[in-house]
C-alpha cells in the first residue's frame, strides 16, 4: 500500500500539485469517552473524516467511534490552513452510545438521536450536495449540514440506495454534466432528481476481482465496487484503477484521458483513489450547476 500511495503521489506531484500526508498517529491505541472505549481506526482515508467545502474545512460527526480521534494525526495541517484563511471548525462531537445503534437492520442507519455522519457520506457538486443517509450518515447529520451551510448550498438526500457506508463507490462526477453511477444501486428511474439535468452512465461490473481468496475477502471492508472509486485531477483527466479495462474505456469514450494506477488492497483497507485524498484547495469558481 505503501507503494502504491508513493507512485499515485508521484504522478500527483508531476502535475504540480501539492501533497501533503498526515502525521503517524498510534492507532492501536485505546481512549474512552464516559459511555465506551476503542482502539483507534487508522488515517489512510482522509475523505472520510474532513468535509472541504468552498472555505470551509469541516471536521464530520463520525460515526465509527475508533474514528473519534483521527483527525488528531492531521491537527497541524488544519492549523496552517486556518492561518491562511481556511474557516476551519468541528461538528457536535456524537456520544455515540448504544442507543444510537439500535437501528433496523433492513435500513441500518444510525437513529436520529443526535447528527452523525462520515464526509464519504457527501458528493459535492459546486453549491448542491448529495448526502446519503446509510450506516455512516443519519438524515439528521444532513439537516445539521444544511443549517450550517446556509441558504448557499443545498443539500439532496439520496435514501433507501446503499446502507453499507459512503456515496463514493455509488455517485462519481466526472465533469460538470457527466455523473457515473453503480447499476447495482441505481437507475434512470432512481436517480436524484437533479442528476436527471445531467448525463449519466453506468459502470460496467468490476474486473479482476477473483484476485481475491476467502480469507482475504472475510478481512476486507471495502465494496465490490470499491474500484470505481476514481479521483478526477480536473474535468479532462481521472485517475483509475487500472485493472478496470472496460470502465477505463467507457470514461475514455466519454472524451476523458485517464491515467490507470493502482492500490493493491484498496478493498481490504476499504478506499480508492477518491477516498485516500482530500482536495483542499482548487482553482475554479463555485457554482451552481443545477437549476
Amino acid at each position: 500500500t505503501e507503494e502504491d500511495l508513493e507512485a499515485f503521489i508521484a504522478v500527483l506531484e508531476e502535475m504540480a500539485i501539492t501533497v501533503r500526508r498526515p502525521e503517524t498517529w498510534p492507532h492501536e491505541a485505546r481512549f474512552s469517552t464516559i459511555h465506551w472505549e476503542s482502539r483507534g481506526f487508522y488515517n489512510y482515508c482522509p475523505r472520510d473524516v474532513m468535509l472541504v467545502i468552498g472555505d470551509h474545512i469541516i471536521e464530520t460527526p463520525n460515526v465509527i467511534r475508533s474514528r473519534a480521534q483521527e483527525t488528531f494525526s492531521y491537527r497541524s495541517m488544519l492549523v496552517d490552513y486556518l492561518k491562511s484563511g481556511a474557516k476551519w471548525y468541528s461538528a457536535p462531537k456524537p456520544m455515540l452510545i448504544d442507543s444510537l445503534f439500535e437501528v433496523d437492520l433492513d435500513k441500518p442507519t444510525p437513529r436520529n438521536d443526535e447528527p452523525a455522519f462520515d464526509a464519504a457520506n457527501v458528493l459535492r457538486l459546486g453549491q448542491d450536495l448529495i448526502y446519503l443517509v446509510s450506516g455512516t450518515g443519519n438524515e439528521m447529520g444532513g439537516q445539521w449540514l444544511q443549517t450550517i451551510l446556509g441558504d448557499a448550498y443545498r443539500v439532496h438526500f439520496l435514501k433507501n440506495v446503499y446502507y453499507g457506508s459512503h456515496i463514493d463507490s455509488t455517485l462519481v462526477a466526472l465533469r460538470p454534466g457527466l455523473m457515473l453511477c453503480n447499476p447495482a444501486r441505481l437507475n434512470d428511474d432512481t436517480l436524484p432528481e437533479i442528476l436527471k439535468q445531467w448525463d449519466v452512465i453506468y459502470s460496467p461490473p468490476m474486473e479482476n476481482t477473483d484476485r481475491y481468496d476467502a480469507d482475504y475477502l472475510s478481512k476486507s471492508i471495502g465494496s465490490n465496487w470499491i474500484d470505481m472509486n476514481l479521483f478526477s485531477i480536473n474535468p479532462n483527466l481521472v485517475i483509475v484503477d487500472q485493472d478496470q479495462t472496460s470502465l477505463i474505456r467507457l470514461i475514455e469514450k466519454q472524451g476523458l484521458d485517464v491515467i490507470p494506477l493502482k492500490l493493491r488492497h484498496a478493498k481490504m483497507l476499504g478506499g480508492g483513489f477518491h477516498c485516500v485524498t482530500l482536495d483542499i484547495r482548487r482553482t475554479g469558481t463555485l457554482l451552481r450547476y443545477f437549476d
